[in-house]
Formats: C-alpha cells, structure tokens, sequence
C-alpha cells in the first residue's frame, strides 16, 4: 500500500524533472478549467485522480487541497477536501517553480520508490543523505497521510548502521510548539547533533487563540559533523534563507 501511494508522487517529480513544459502546461489546463465551478471540479479531478493515480491531477488537487496536505483513506484514495477560499497557485507562478525545479535537477537526481532500508543500503561515505520521514507527532495519531506507520526502533537501528559505516546524513524529524514537543528525542548513542529550526508561528495554536512558533528538530550524524567542521547548537530561522536559494538559482 505505501508503494501504491507513493508512486503518483514520484511519478510527479519524475514529470518536473524531465518534462517540465508538459506537466506546466497541463496544470495550466485544468487551473483554467477550473474557474467558475472551482469545488464541482476539484471533486472530479479528485476522483480521476484515484482512478488513473496521472501525476498532474495530483499537482492540481496539492495546489488547492487543504494546507496542501495530501490524506488518504484506508482504501489509499487521496480523500483531502479543497480549500474554497482560493484556486491554487496561478499557473505562471506553477511554470516558474516547476521550471526552476528542472533546472535544478535534470540530470542530477534519480526518482525512486522502495523500502528506505534498500536505499540506504547503496549509500557510500562520499555521499550526505538527507532524510524527512513520517514524524512520530503524526504516526502515533494514526493521521490519516500515513498509512504505513515508521517503527521507531527500527529506524533508529537504520541510523546506528549508518553511523557504523561513516555515514553523513541530516535528519529531518519531529520537533515541538510552545512546550509541548512531539515523539521521543533521537537516542543519546548515536550522538547526534540536534539543531532547532524556527519554521514560524503554528497555524494550529493561532486558531486555538495561543502565539507559539514550532521548531523542527534537524540531527546531524557524526561523520557529517566531522566533514564540516564545528557546528553551533542554536535556533534558525529557515524562510529567508530558502528565498535566497531560489532567487540565486531562478535565472
């Protein structure tokens, strides 16, 4: 089950990677479909969606979804409602994104879909692997984007290997908001560094009438940390610098 829900997705990348004028065009299509009837055709993208799983329906039911939230129900069919406050990203800005992407990409990466456990088994020490599963906040409230929850224990075993083999990863997992943190910390043994990244006020808390920033929680592996040199334990702000990035690359 959690192949045949991944697979759209990565099939969507593969789209942007290798094909970006195609799926930017076809997004343009249904945005423009859409107009004057925007919920009556989110319904029927969605349902033609689940039946042929094409990856620019799922482009346009994640530009108008909820929070850009992908759920599935327990039969693995995208079941998120649509946000009927706006239409979604304008397909000029979708192009210029997706364009960027491509460029950024082409060539570079390769798309795959498979048991994580697989993947990292072919890494090598020159490589750094960044990792963002499922967070533990989420997994154990059984939320609904996560059919196939990650073992925790099993996971970090994951992680002990690639420390044994002089790995560099960056670990992108849980976090808190306001006092309340989610999932259990990263094992002390695997000695990793543990940096908070302020990602903003949580959207939860404002409308439960509270003011709280969530911080992610990002680990860095020791073999990482020794290739780079000595890093400050302290709190990021990630917005300005991810502005900067694209802005230096979206010629």
């Amino acid at each position: 089950m959690l192949n045949d829900i991944n697979e759209p997705l990565m099939r969507l990348w593969e789209s942007i990677i290798e094909s970006p004028e195609t799926i930017a065009s076809a997004y343009q299509r249904l945005w423009k479909s859409q107009l004057g009837r925007e919920r009556e055709y989110y319904d029927a993208v969605r349902a033609k969606f689940n039946k042929t799983r094409k990856p620019h329906y799922l482009l346009y039911l994640l530009a108008r979804c909820v929070k850009a939230s992908v759920r599935y129900n327990s039969e693995g069919k995208f079941n998120q409602s649509p946000d009927n406050r706006r239409r979604g990203m304008s397909p000029d800005t979708m192009r210029w994104h997706i364009l960027t992407a491509s460029r950024l990409l082409n060539g570079k990466a390769t798309v795959t879909v498979g048991d994580y456990r697989k993947t990292l088994e072919a890494v090598q020490p020159e490589d750094v692997v960044y990792m963002d599963p499922p967070y533990q906040g989420v997994c154990m409230n059984r939320d609904p984007r996560y059919i196939n929850l990650l073992e925790f224990e099993e996971f970090t075993a994951s992680l002990r290997r690639l420390n044994e083999r002089q790995i560099s990863f960056i670990l992108s997992y849980d976090g808190k908001t306001g006092d309340k943190s989610f999932g259990k910390p990263m094992p002390k043994e695997l000695d990793l560094v543990h940096i908070e990244i302020d990602a903003g006020r949580s959207s939860q808390a404002t409308l439960l009438g509270r003011n709280h920033n969530t911080y992610e929680s990002i680990y860095l592996s020791p073999a990482l940390v020794e290739r780079i040199g000595k890093v400050s334990k302290r709190h990021l702000t990630i917005a300005p610098k991810q502005l900067s990035l694209l802005a230096q690359n979206g010629a």
